[in-house]
């Protein structure tokens, strides 16, 4: 077979209509073999017969889509110096756009025996062991696809899981259940324009790993934050291989966009699927070890682990900033998605040691023409010294606020000393986003997530049941903050029950009605339960999917309500900060005690305050119509009573409005303009834990 000297750019294998180019970055390296394999998996291996700055490349004539293939690296040996080169191991292209095949765990996948761990290199092949990367044909017919670009203050996220959404849809056909073509059922679709959101955060969709030890145990990585290849669309999503699951990952996308739904894929730069030095040996520490990870300056055995994971990607090195930022770039450009959400973003901050706000990584995204423009949100922590860093990141980004999550569920649950914090956390979290130039809509408003409770379990369940991953339930979050949220008795009491859903209502409510932009995990407008499990990375079962079979549809018609409730108000999604400003004598926003009084820095200062309302001037924030009119929004009273015993709340005086009728009541699971009226003087109940929207009359 014919090779040819090629071409150093683009990295990976690139297919041009008459044959491929291959092109690798290694400094260890002193040769590199690219391995072809044919239908029945017979190995053809060719030198690539070029290196420029590093780079081996090499292009080979009729090689076309479909072909499996992968590298040898011949180099130095020496884990106490960094280096695991050897070319018994076939190693995965960090630039593959397909990969085939998952990886079979075999002794051979590791550059050392099990037996002798400081000992010679182990040269048994790792082929038949390994999966193949695949080239891939870059031709798609996107048709009219446009981006939705939905604006930041419009937008709500839903967070999903490829397989959990569909797993279990009785309309979705078999073949298309846990696919990215179930994703694209009709069925999925309507449900999500049903509900009103706008885009949809997928979990993990780079190719990632299943670890040994799970697989031992006999589970799987669900989750996916174990990724091995930064450009390949996982291949179990998919439902054939050879690089069709680009096709369909693809085809998703534009179906997605025809309904006006954004895509926002969660992606993991920080570590990869190798692990520490007992980690295998699959792609990256084969091909240059030193240059992609972080290791110990004096002991460069070892690796920095900021990820808990067992390594970190070494984000000072420019190869190592160039894979991620072609991989961005390739995600928009080729993909057409619209966005990421970055794990454990504060790794990627870490220049030396500390994490640094200004650090090539971030800089890199500024000045880029192509990623500065799609929506950027950080999971604002790492596990290293320094690592939690909500408030932290630069203009361009938005945040996962963690802290919303905490104070939001410490108020619910009457903990003292909160007040103040909820009233920051409602209204945007000026207090973290402010400084830096950035508005409301940088704070990722979220109760729960995917790691950890759902919203069911939060108020269910006191302490967490992780049994079933084989921990002895050591693994997930261990601490009880804002567990069961107050909310304590058998769950066959009828008035257990129904305070425990009226909870779930306050926790939706005060996440549609707060400034920001909201996030719902998948399954929380309906029920969804996990036995009480709280870290379910592992659980690739009912545990996890959402069981369509079992929703609780009268939770669902109540979030399906607040969020068109929000989408109608724009009061409720700000593109500015609340100023205090006068308009019309009336401020834009205004805080009131129970009575109707004014709040003092007494009622701030009480640590056993935990009722209050909020006046909403939607006066204050004029827009305009279709044709340019100017359309006013209407005022609102959002009353909250965290307190166990039911309290008597009086509206402001009539300077901010006469009559009002109410549009959201958790205790009566309402949400809609009610035809009774409320007078400023009057005395109206409410429940103890609910919340109660006014909507000004005039």
């Amino acid at each position: 077979m014919e090779i040819w000297p090629g071409r150093a750019y683009p990295f990976g294998a690139v297919y041009d209509g008459a044959g491929t180019n291959f092109s690798l970055f290694s400094e260890a390296a002193h040769r590199v073999d690219l391995c072809l394999f044919d239908e029945s998996g017979v190995e053809t291996c060719l030198p690539l017969p070029e290196v420029t700055a590093y780079c081996w490349h090499g292009y080979v004539p009729g090689v076309g889509p479909g072909t499996p293939y992968g590298f040898r690296v011949h180099g130095p040996y020496d884990p106490g110096r960094g280096h695991w080169c050897h070319p018994s191991k076939l190693l995965l292209d960090p630039y593959a756009r397909a990969i085939e095949g998952q990886v079979r765990w075999n002794e051979a996948v590791f550059p050392y025996r099990f037996g002798n761990r400081q000992g010679p290199v182990n040269d048994d092949d790792s082929a038949p062991y390994m999966p193949r990367s695949i080239v891939v044909d870059p031709e798609f017919d996107w048709g009219n696809d446009r981006l939705p670009r939905t604006p930041l203050h419009k937008t709500m996220i839903y967070e999903a899981h490829v397989r959990g959404l569909t797993m279990r849809h009785p309309a979705v056909p078999s073949e298309l259940r846990g696919k990215y073509l179930g994703i694209a059922h009709p069925a999925i679709i309507e449900y999500l324009l049903a509900l009103g959101v706008t885009a949809i955060e997928l979990q993990p969709v780079h190719q990632f790993v299943h670890d040994s030890l799970l697989i031992e145990k006999g589970l799987r990585n669900y989750w996916g934050y174990n990724s091995i290849g930064f450009l390949a669309p996982h291949n179990e999503y998919g439902t054939s291989e050879r690089g069709a699951q680009v096709i369909e990952f693809k085809q998703m996308v534009r179906t997605l966009h025809a309904a006006g739904i954004e895509v926002i894929l969660d992606v993991v730069y920080n570590h990869t699927a190798e692990g520490n030095h007992l980690g295998p040996s699959l792609s990256f520490k084969g091909i240059d070890n030193a240059a992609y990870y972080r290791l110990v300056a004096d002991q460069p055995l070892y690796y920095m682990d900021y990820t808990g994971t067992g390594n970190s990607l070494n984000m000072r090195h420019p190869h190592v900033l160039q894979l991620l930022m072609d991989s961005l770039r390739y995600w928009v450009t080729d993909m057409h998605v619209d966005g990421f959400r970055f794990d454990l973003a504060a790794t990627l901050a870490r220049g030396l040691h500390d994490v640094d706000r200004l650090s090539a990584f971030f800089d890199l995204i500024q000045q880029d023409p192509v990623v500065c423009q799609a929506k950027l949100i950080a999971e604002p922590w790492d596990v290293g010294q320094g690592g939690y860093q909500v408030g932290n990141f630069p203009p361009l980004w938005c945040e996962w606020n963690g802290k919303y999550r905490d104070c939001v569920r410490d108020y619910w649950r009457s903990q003292d000393q909160t007040l103040g914090e909820f009233a920051y956390r409602f209204t945007g979290s000026s207090d973290l986003y402010e400084g830096t130039g950035r508005r409301p809509y940088a704070s990722i408003n979220f109760v729960t997530a995917h790691d950890g409770f759902t919203l069911a379990d939060l108020v269910s369940f006191n302490d967490k049941h992780n049994e079933a991953n084989g921990e002895d339930n050591r693994d997930g979050e261990s601490h009880n903050r804002s567990w069961n949220c107050g909310v304590e008795g058998p769950s066959d009491d009828p008035q257990v029950t129904a305070l425990r859903a009226r909870q779930r209502r306050n926790f939706l409510a005060t996440l549609f009605l707060s400034q920001g932009i909201p996030m719902l995990l998948s399954g929380d407008e309906c029920g969804r339960s996990q036995g009480g499990n709280n870290n379910v990375y592992c659980q690739d079962n009912e545990t996890s999917w959402l069981d369509w079979d079992a929703m609780d549809e009268a939770m669902l018609a109540f979030t399906r309500k607040l969020i068109t409730f929000r989408s109608a108000h724009p009061v409720f999604r700000r593109r500015k900060w609340f100023q205090g400003l006068e308009l019309h004598g009336l401020a834009d926003i205004e805080w009131f005690a129970p009575n109707g009084r004014a709040m003092n820095s007494r009622d701030w200062g009480a640590g056993h305050n935990k009722s209050f309302s909020v006046f909403l001037n939607g006066e204050a924030i004029p827009s305009r119509g279709p044709r340019g009119e100017r359309v006013v929004d209407d005022s609102f009273l959002v009353m909250f009573n965290a307190h166990y015993d039911a309290l008597r709340f009086t509206p402001p005086d009539e300077a901010f409005g006469r009559q009002w009728s109410t549009a959201v009541d958790t205790t009566h699971a309402y949400v809609g303009l009610a035809k009774r009226i409320f007078r400023h003087t009057s005395r109206i109940k409410l429940e103890g834990r609910s919340l109660l929207v006014l909507q000004r009359r005039e």
